[in-house]
């Protein structure tokens, strides 16, 4: 019985194109995808919270963290849509509201294609939430006021062309030394299924006496 020695699988010239052949894809996919996709800017603008006269101070914090989480909402709500000139829906999905852990001040974060749209959006919802903070003011004891307005962006935030090439080439790189790490192993797999199958030795059948003459 003889059995066929295991044969070691390493890609070939050929198949080591797979590899620059995916990062000239992935390259190729994502410099089309950053010349294509509109530019975005972004604008912020800053508020703060103040406690009134006979307020603790220490709830201008709390009241910070509050007035972040529904930035948009009071937005929607209120006259920011005017000010800003665009609908509730581009409100809630194009501005961001974050707050500090130590200090009751509140970032309003806008993007938009144009950056003067980014500057009104970002100041219409702090301007909402001034005029918000004072008809409660009673209430809460604090009152929102500006800090600082926004300024016009003079670059996009979104990523440019060549940015977008270099992750796609990575993206494809990446893909394309998988595709050569699964190949061979599948490779193996079956030649070794092919020599458990061969090393099996077929049945023999036992030899027939010739009959003696006569």
């Amino acid at each position: 019985m003889t059995t066929t020695p295991p044969r070691h699988f390493l890609p070939t010239p050929a198949r080591w194109m797979v590899l620059p052949a995916a990062v000239l894809a992935g390259a190729a996919l994502g410099g089309g995808y950053g010349a294509v996709k509109t530019p975005q800017y972004a604008a912020t603008s800053y508020v703060i919270v103040v406690p009134a006269e006979k307020s603790d101070p220490a709830a201008a914090l709390g009241f910070a963290q509050a007035y972040g989480r529904v930035a948009t909402d009071i937005a929607v709500t209120g006259d920011a849509q005017v000010w800003a000139g665009v609908s509730a829906a581009t409100l809630r999905s194009s501005v961001q509201a974050a707050t500090s852990p130590d200090a009751p001040m509140i970032s309003i974060t806008a993007r938009s294609a144009k950056p003067s749209t980014a500057v009104s959006m970002a100041d219409g919802v702090a301007r909402a939430l001034v005029t918000n903070s004072s008809h409660v003011a009673g209430n809460t004891g604090v009152k929102v006021v500006q800090f600082s307005r926004a300024t016009k962006p003079v670059a996009p935030v979104s990523p440019s062309a060549t940015l977008s090439a270099l992750v796609g080439a990575c993206g494809g790189g990446l893909l394309g030394g998988l595709a050569l790490l699964v190949r061979p192993k599948r490779a193996v797999r079956t030649e070794a299924r092919h020599s458990r199958q061969a090393a099996v030795p077929a049945p023999s059948t036992a030899a027939q006496p010739e009959p003696e003459a006569v």
